[in-house]
């Protein structure tokens, strides 16, 4: 069983928070991808029709940590990862690997969210991944940071790397935490990965969980680029930089993207008791920031 860490903190434990285990020292499952040996040829011909050869269902181990609660939305191959995010091998591919393809975009993403929430006491990184803008959150100063994922190889990952911070394996829609326990909240790249109503779903449990005026920060793929008819005008706008994330936008599997590219933010946001405070959608990222009513 994994141990509760308790030194991580150093304001300690308020009752009604989830259990934060020490992800670092989980023992986690091998799935699918971990137990092929690339250097024979039928585990390499294995993996590269994983890769090419249509997109399947995430196998998930059984013995996965909250394997028999993770919801069917979750349970595809997200950008052409075979079995997503729920390996070790790709999980750890994932997290190299994005910021260099979005060029560093999301470094900056990340720092620019996390500058936008200075001053909370408490804060909350929902979707964290392997931990990136939990960290840029703590680099700001917020001393009570905490990161929240459905997948314990990402959370692994992130506990490894930043040992200040608490994880905890939860959804955006039903993070666990009690009523108005933070001040401020971020989500880096998330919203477009779910569908319609657990978009619906998480925005009200964000609200939930915010104190009175507390504050949204939300960093989201571009509709610019998701959006190109005339590439031209996009390389005259945007560059060779412009054409590559339209392209990468075009490529990349991302089977609710359409849904939330789709919405009125301001509208979405005022029905769940937030207010708009700016919607910036730049190339290749969008901001948006809210503050809880």
């Amino acid at each position: 069983m994994p141990q509760e860490r308790n030194a991580a903190r150093p304001d300690g434990a308020v009752e009604g928070d989830p259990l934060a285990v020490d992800w670092s020292t989980v023992s986690l499952p091998d799935a699918w991808p971990d137990t092929l040996d690339l250097r024979r040829p039928s585990h390499a011909a294995a993996y590269v029709r994983g890769w090419f050869g249509g997109r399947r269902p995430v196998v998930v181990p059984a013995d996965l940590p909250g394997a028999d609660r993770l919801p069917p939305y979750l349970l595809r191959e997200f950008h052409h990862l075979p079995n997503g995010v729920y390996s070790k091998r790709h999980a750890d591919a994932y997290a190299r690997w994005f910021d260099r393809l979005m060029l560093g975009a999301t470094v900056g993403a990340r720092a620019r969210l996390a500058a936008a929430l200075a001053g909370c006491r408490a804060a909350l990184d929902v979707g964290c991944g392997s931990g990136g803008l939990a960290a840029a959150m703590r680099a700001a100063g917020i001393p009570e940071v905490w990161g929240l994922d459905p997948s314990p190889y990402l959370l692994q990952l992130a506990a490894r790397a930043h040992r200040e911070i608490r994880f905890t394996q939860g959804l955006a829609e039903r993070t666990g935490f009690r009523a108005a326990r933070f001040e401020g909240v971020g989500a880096c790249f998330l919203f477009h990965e779910l569908p319609p109503r657990v978009a619906d779903a998480a925005l009200a449990e964000l609200r939930r969980v915010l104190v009175p005026g507390g504050r949204l920060v939300i960093a989201e793929p571009s509709p610019v680029q998701f959006r190109v008819r005339d590439w031209r005008a996009l390389a005259r706008r945007a560059g060779r930089r412009g054409l590559y994330f339209a392209a990468m936008a075009k490529w990349m599997y991302e089977p609710f993207v359409a849904g939330w590219h789709g919405r009125d933010v301001a509208s979405w946001l005022g029905s769940h008791g937030f207010r708009l405070l700016g919607d910036e959608p730049g190339i290749p990222v969008r901001f948006i920031s809210a503050s809880r009513d």
